[in-house]
């Protein structure tokens, strides 16, 4: 029994900014890229209500509006989209082999673009009002709820982190956690100093209610029976689960860094010759649209001079 594989030159896990980003350059640079994307509505951007910190583009378009232009602009200039969702890769050999039900694909070349969105929801109401009120991202939606109370539940240092960033714009941050912050969590002095702020502590985050409009109040839970409390917020970011990169299909054939990220070098590449890792996968402090993107850029002209064994990376997409 023979399998039929799909070839590439370059072969792309995921859909979101940094995968197309990196098949804009290379499908431009007459290399043949395919994207393969499990869906399309998930993922960091798509799930951004609006984008207000994208060069460029008006605080209108919404993160999934945002990701379809990148997306069709990719495949205006060659790359093939798939929605396929991917199983399990062999990189043992020279050509990369990526297996997903809808077939088995080959690349030269490899790109692990997958994000970090390896939290599941679990409070009732996250998934409806999620986009709306919801969110996972202080640095993308903080500005959006100046002047607004809102809800950080996490004692993580992703937590933390956030909460600082939101306590520049929002009227009172509701910090909950349910445990202590480890000792080596930075910055909890400073956020609990923040008159602005507010720390429930040993008090857990039940559930988020709202209205067509949005999130609109949150239902806390403290540590004795019938210790119940409804916040009024505009607001809930969640942290209380972490932003994991998703790796799992990879079966330990990358190295990690400590943090759970995919170890890369200066051009994006990882420690496995002619695969290259962009985007939140990295599991970097700046995560960001345009910094996706970037990564993108970064790997595709790594990806040229790798295939073309070029001393110097002469690309084609630059008109002179």
């Amino acid at each position: 029994m023979t399998t039929d594989f799909i070839d590439a030159d370059v072969l792309i896990i995921g859909g979101g900014p940094a995968g197309c980003s990196c098949a804009l350059y290379t499908a431009r640079s007459a290399l043949k890229t395919c994207i393969l994307d499990k869906n399309d509505a998930i993922g960091a951007l798509a799930i951004t209500h609006k984008i207000a910190n994208y060069p460029g583009v008006s605080s209108e378009v919404s993160g999934a509006a945002l990701l379809e232009i990148m997306r069709e602009q990719a495949v205006h200039y060659g790359a093939e989209y798939y929605r396929a969702q991917v199983f399990g890769v062999d990189l043992s050999s020279e050509t990369k082999i990526v297996y997903t039900p809808e077939g088995t694909f080959r690349g030269k070349t490899l790109v692990l673009a997958t994000g970090a969105m390896g939290r599941t929801s679990t409070l009732p109401g996250e998934d409806t009002y999620l986009g709306r009120g919801v969110s996972y991202c202080a640095t993308c939606d903080g500005a959006f709820y100046r002047n607004q109370d809102v809800v950080v539940y996490g004692s993580n240092q992703e937590a933390v982190d956030e909460a600082l960033v939101l306590t520049k714009f929002a009227s009172t941050v509701h910090w909950v956690t349910n445990t202590k912050p480890a000792k080596t969590t930075r910055g909890v002095d400073q956020l609990t100093g923040h008159s602005n702020v507010r720390h429930w502590s040993r008090t857990r985050l039940v559930a988020i209610d709202g209205n067509d409009e949005g999130v609109t109040n949150v239902t806390l839970n403290g540590s004795k029976p019938n210790d119940v409390e409804t916040l009024n917020v505009s607001g809930a970011f969640v942290y209380s689960t972490g932003s994991l990169p998703i790796v799992d299909y990879l079966q330990n054939q990358i190295c990690l860094n400590d943090e759970g990220g995919v170890k890369v070098d200066e051009s994006m590449m990882t420690n496995v010759d002619g695969v290259w890792a962009i985007g939140d996968i990295r599991n970097t402090p700046f995560k960001q649209a345009v910094v996706a993107c970037s990564d993108g850029c970064i790997a595709a002209m790594g990806i040229d001079k790798y295939l073309n064994q070029r001393k110097e990376i002469r690309v084609d997409w630059v008109h002179r």
